[in-house]
């Protein structure tokens, strides 16, 4: 259906074999996203960052994180979406009760160990680590852990651990 052109100029992913329609993306969402997306590419270079671009979490479900970043290069994916990732990256304001509940069942189903979501109202990150069977959970995965760092903190990815990321950098 998208390749027919169904879905032109509507923003869609794929969830659990539903097609999910995202909310429109503002000024704020959208300079964050390009921000975090030029910083990551500057501390990992080594890593694809990928932005709002498609991860193939399961058979039925094709999200477009905000920032994924994953191993290897953009021609590494020519033929399929990647189905590994070093850190997914949400940001939220509106999508925040989205990002933090079906959105972080499917990536914790799909084995996504480190999860941020950047919560623009807050101006913190809550940082979703260590994936596990929960079968309150949509998809029947959650997360473990659940920390959140607060402007003044520091985040490290887990794939990453050398490189530490003031908060604030990322907030904007």
């Amino acid at each position: 259906m998208g390749e027919a052109g169904v879905f032109a100029r509507r923003r869609v992913e794929l969830m659990g074999g539903e097609i999910i329609e995202m909310s429109a993306i503002g000024p704020l969402h959208a300079s964050v996203v390009a921000h975090v997306y030029r910083l990551l590419n500057r501390l990992f270079p080594d890593h694809h960052v990928r932005g709002q671009l498609p991860f193939d979490a399961s058979d039925d479900s094709e999200p477009e994180p905000d920032i994924a970043l994953v191993p290897g290069e953009p021609g590494d994916y020519r033929d399929a979406h990647p189905k590994h990732v070093a850190l997914m990256i949400e940001v939220a304001d509106s999508s925040l009760r989205y990002d933090r509940g079906r959105k972080a069942s499917l990536y914790a189903a799909s084995g996504v160990s480190d999860y941020w979501v950047i919560n623009l109202l807050a101006r913190r990150i809550e940082v979703y680590r260590r994936p596990e069977p929960d079968e309150s959970q949509d998809f029947g995965f959650g997360y473990a852990s659940h920390e959140i760092v607060d402007a003044a903190g520091h985040v490290s990815p887990i794939a990453i651990p050398s490189v530490t990321i003031p908060v604030r950098e990322l907030l904007l």
